[in-house]
């Protein structure tokens, strides 16, 4: 992490300058993510964290912490890709069982084909919220941890549990998505 920052005073002043002083990390984060996740997908990563950064701002939202802020922003990039998965669906649908590839970063089921990542996190997507319906802490987990590039460290932070509580989730999570996907 680059470095800490005051949360209170941040957060006092208000979402944009807890963006202002996160920008590049959320940036660098969302570029390292990015490209694990859909190597053909055109979303570039200034685009992302910007579109992330306008959901939050339409939310008129006041921020408790710095770790209230950074689980807000993994929510909305998750949005902002689904829904830019969604538009390219729109636009170009395909039928029958996608092949998937099993892969060690993320969640192991990224798709063999590049091209292939709008149905692949359209369909991470549908699982994820039927996840949270039965675990909203590992749905939130998976958000911090595939969505946000977050480490151990930083998903704990922003949920407020233990790095322990979230390796574990992480692999509970992960198996259920393997399951639920394969």
């Amino acid at each position: 992490m680059e470095q800490q920052h005051n949360a209170g005073d941040l957060t006092r002043q208000g979402a944009g300058a807890l963006y202002q002083a996160l920008y590049q990390e959320l940036k660098t984060r969302a570029h390292r993510e990015r490209r694990k996740l859909v190597a053909g997908q055109t979303f570039v990563t200034t685009a992302l964290v910007n579109e992330a950064f306008f959901k939050l701002a339409a939310g008129n939202q006041d921020y408790a912490s710095r770790a209230h802020f950074l689980n807000t922003a993994a929510a909305a990039m998750r949005q902002v890709l689904v829904d830019s998965a969604r538009a390219t669906l729109a636009e170009k649908r395909g039928s029958g069982q996608k092949p998937l590839s099993l892969d060690d970063s993320g969640l192991g089921l990224m798709p063999a084909d590049p091209s292939e990542g709008a149905d692949f996190l359209l369909e991470l997507n549908q699982h994820l919220e039927q996840l949270a319906a039965l675990s909203s802490r590992l749905a939130k987990v998976v958000e911090c941890r595939f969505f946000s590039g977050y480490t151990d460290a930083e998903t704990a932070e922003a949920l407020d549990v233990t790095e322990r509580t979230v390796r574990r989730d992480w692999l509970k999570a992960k198996a259920w998505l393997y399951d639920a996907m394969s």
